[in-house]
């Protein structure tokens, strides 16, 4: 339901005292890691400290997941006080059916639209002038985790670029270990497929793909290279992969099972949980890629309308919290992301998310996901291509070529 009240009544001796009411605020997530769940308890914790209104915490394993829980209980009329999507298109039909609290006028008597940086990362956030959700974080995918034992073992360097990866794998599994760590779920292997997408073209390449649509380019040599080096990769990974958590496989790599990871930043979130240094333990590569870059993902929450005026309090709190400096830097430090804004203290900030916020920083390394440019029926498509692809041997780069290029030339 949108929230619970409780009434607290306290009685004394030939009085009756005045009733306090306090707001139960559901918040559905998919943040059930360990190093999540440090970051998200940062979030409860915060919001409770402010007093009167309660966090609730609704985890719901994996994005899909949560998401759809979401969606459903918000068209069925049992609507969380507020949930998380990606900073995407993934809500846009909540906006058109008018179901989410309106966020314009917190944002802007706290002055959003100016803190929040880059400020295009709103942008799935506003329809016709008015803010719809609220970004905690930003994150990218583009990221090659090390474990640097191994390659010291192996006596090979850490790779820069993906042909680079290529040369050194072999050596790698001579030496005992696992190459790639890798979780055989549909959105890692995506996860995987567009990093190398990235990493051995560019992004100009990358916005004629998603944002363009230019099913020429997407039928083309480079596309080709891409699903080539995407498929060299299934010889370095382990026949433990299929259906392997992420986490899962980034403790592979903090155990010394494994060399690498292709993961998100919030894979940095595990290694500061198990008491790894970055740059010391453990390596972080953007990319990887001759030109690195950094997508301009992340996470946001949305808030559903509620008629409880007590219940539309405790949202706008929550909204305004999650944007406070003060929270960005904790949440974002545990969590392994980037804050939204600029003005928050970062010493506390490792090398890798100094690596991140480096390429934050400049305005030539930083791009938006595909997510931004294609609604989730085109995503879903592209997704479960790259699946078959990844996991049947026998298709051939040609045919995976030829399928892509036929959903981008339909794409929404």
């Amino acid at each position: 339901m949108l929230g619970k009240k409780i009434f607290a009544l306290t009685f004394g001796v030939g009085a009756i005292s005045i009733s306090v009411q306090a707001t139960e605020l559901e918040v559905i997530h998919w943040w059930t890691s360990g190093g999540e769940q440090r970051a998200v308890s940062i979030l409860a914790e915060e919001f409770n400290k402010l007093g009167k209104d309660r966090w609730v915490d609704t985890a719901v394993a994996l994005g899909e997941n949560s998401r759809s829980v979401t969606m459903q209980r918000i068209l069925g009329g049992d609507a969380p006080g507020a949930a998380q999507f990606n900073t995407s298109r993934q809500f846009e039909e909540l906006i058109e059916e008018d179901l989410l609290l309106d966020l314009t006028p917190v944002a802007e008597r706290e002055g959003w639209f100016k803190s929040i940086r880059p400020q295009n990362i709103l942008d799935p956030c506003i329809k016709d002038g008015r803010l719809y959700c609220v970004p905690v974080n930003i994150h990218s995918s583009q990221w090659l985790w090390t474990n640097k034992k191994i390659f010291s073992q192996a006596g090979v360097k850490e790779p820069k670029t993906w042909p680079e990866f290529l040369k050194v794998a072999p050596a790698i599994r001579e030496a005992g270990y696992i190459p790639l760590a890798h979780g055989g779920q549909p959105w890692q292997d995506r996860n995987l497929f567009d990093d190398v997408m990235i990493g051995i073209t560019d992004a100009d390449f990358w916005y004629q793909i998603w944002r363009d649509k230019n099913a020429s380019a997407a039928a083309g040599a480079k596309m080709t290279k891409v699903f080539e080096t995407f498929g060299a990769l299934r010889q370095f990974i382990d026949v433990g992969s299929p259906g392997r958590n992420w986490n899962d496989a980034t403790n592979m790599v903090i155990t010394g099972k494994a060399a690498t990871q292709v993961m998100g930043d919030w894979a940095r979130g595990e290694f500061a949980a198990a008491g790894q240094q970055a740059d010391i333990d453990y390596g972080c590569i953007p990319g990887p890629s001759n030109r690195p870059y950094l997508t301009l993902g992340g996470d946001s929450f949305i808030f559903p309308k509620t008629s409880d005026k007590a219940l539309e309090a405790a949202q706008f709190k929550l909204a305004s919290m999650l944007v406070s400096p003060a929270v960005q830097a904790k949440f974002n430090n545990a969590k392994g992301s980037l804050p939204i804004r600029a003005d928050v203290d970062m010493d506390i900030a490792d090398a890798c998310m100094k690596k991140g916020m480096a390429l934050l920083n400049d305005p030539k390394s930083a791009i938006f996901p595909a997510v931004a440019y294609i609604t989730e029926d085109t995503n879903g498509q592209i997704q479960d291509l790259v699946s078959t692809f990844w996991n049947n041997p026998d298709m051939s780069v040609a045919d995976a070529v030829k399928t892509f290029s036929d959903i981008i030339a339909n794409a929404d």
